[in-house]
């Protein structure tokens, strides 16, 4: 078995799938890549941002569900979502483009040596930039070509998983025992793991809270976290390793772009291993992935009932011409 590779995607809650996909669009200037639903509530939205070919490794998703009310932060929770950029100077870039649109921020900061840039979006989702400056491990992805950001300064795929937990012991034993992570770092409650090739792709940061309250899902926070696998042979004997050591789990999933495997490791922190592909290429072309509501081959069939249940969305770019902002 290979071992995990590394970030797949995260998968968070938004008060409302407009509002997100401007933010992501025009501000964040990642790519929509799949807009379609969530397969276990199909009145939901769920969609996919990611690189310009929409790699694994570079998603993050949401969730629209409808009256979901806003959720809390604390402990127990996977707390903050990072953004890989190319550079220090990246990070100056963003500084200044955060002041000018006013998305909050906290400036930029160092985190285990890397310049890090904390951020949240309008549901107080918690997020950062991450500079891959000399960083060594998995390969970042491609940013979107005709995106509003620089490419020098676009984002380009997943940075570390901030998890908060009360219990760091046995969360340790989790992700060294189970998933194969090392702790290569540890500094003021906070400890650093990494995992296959290592580096900013590749890594979780667990912070041992036990002073906050616990946290309450709901918009505004994370639903899960996955890690990449390379093909579904391999998530059969992680399936096995799960019955091995008594982890409840989902059994394999199926969700067509990719396929999955969920296990709850604490309260409230749920972690997925999903495969590499086939992808988002397959069902779309490439010059307008997410302009359509994509529906899996099993969901087709009900095309009609989920048209009528989910407002419509106008997600259409391929017409425009989204010029770079430079400043």
């Amino acid at each position: 078995m290979e071992g995990l590779k590394g970030m797949h995607h995260v998968t968070a809650i938004t008060s409302s799938a407009e509002e997100n996909y401007n933010f992501f669009t025009y501000t964040l200037g990642m790519r929509l890549v799949k807009k379609t639903v969530n397969q276990d509530d199909i009145q939901t939205y769920h969609l996919f941002f990611a690189d310009d070919k929409g790699s694994a490794g570079t998603d993050m998703t949401f969730f629209d569900f409808p009256g979901v009310p806003k959720g809390s932060h604390g402990t127990d929770e996977i707390y903050l979502t990072s953004f890989r950029v190319p550079s220090d100077a990246a990070l100056d870039y963003w500084v200044k483009r955060f002041d000018r649109l006013g998305v909050e921020h906290d400036g930029i900061q160092t985190q285990f040596g890397k310049q890090v840039l904390p951020f949240e979006d309008f549901d107080e989702q918690q997020y950062q930039l991450i500079s891959d400056e000399n960083d060594n491990g998995v390969a970042s992805g491609t940013p979107w070509q005709d995106g509003p950001i620089p490419l020098e300064y676009a984002i380009t795929g997943l940075g570390p998983l901030h998890v908060r937990i009360s219990d760091i012991e046995r969360m340790k034993l989790v992700l060294e025992r189970v998933y194969g992570f090392t702790e290569i770092a540890q500094a003021d409650g906070y400890y650093l793991f990494e995992v296959g090739e290592g580096g900013n792709g590749a890594q979780v940061i667990i912070e041992h809270n036990d002073d906050l309250p616990k946290a309450r899902q709901g918009y505004g926070t994370v639903h899960h976290a996955a890690f990449r696998v390379s093909d579904e042979d391999e998530l059969k004997q992680w399936l096995d390793v799960y019955n091995q050591v008594g982890l409840p789990n989902s059994g394999l999933v199926d969700r067509f772009y990719f396929q999955s495997l969920y296990a709850r490791v604490a309260p409230q922190i749920l972690f997925e291993l999903a495969t590499d592909g086939p992808g988002f290429m397959g069902d779309e072309p490439y010059e307008t992935l997410g302009e359509k509501l994509a529906l899996p081959p099993f969901f087709e069939d009900k095309r009609e009932e989920i048209e009528a249940k989910v407002r419509h969305i106008d997600t259409v770019r391929s017409t425009k011409t989204i010029e770079k902002e430079y400043e």
